[in-house]
């Protein structure tokens, strides 16, 4: 024996995934893009209303 696994005749195989697209990654890409704005734009919010808070 060479120890490669063989296909059992009649065994269902799952199919493979497919493949990403572009748009998936241009989604992906958006979508980190939208939360670091917000995120910087939250940061830079509570960093105001505290120096507003310190006088």
């Amino acid at each position: 024996m060479s120890g490669v696994a063989r296909p059992v005749p009649g065994a269902v195989t799952a199919p493979a995934p497919p493949a990403r697209r572009v748009r998936h990654a241009v989604r992906d890409g958006l979508a980190v893009m939208a939360f670091s704005a917000a995120t910087s734009v939250g940061l830079a919010m509570a960093l105001t209303l505290l120096a507003g808070l310190g006088k």
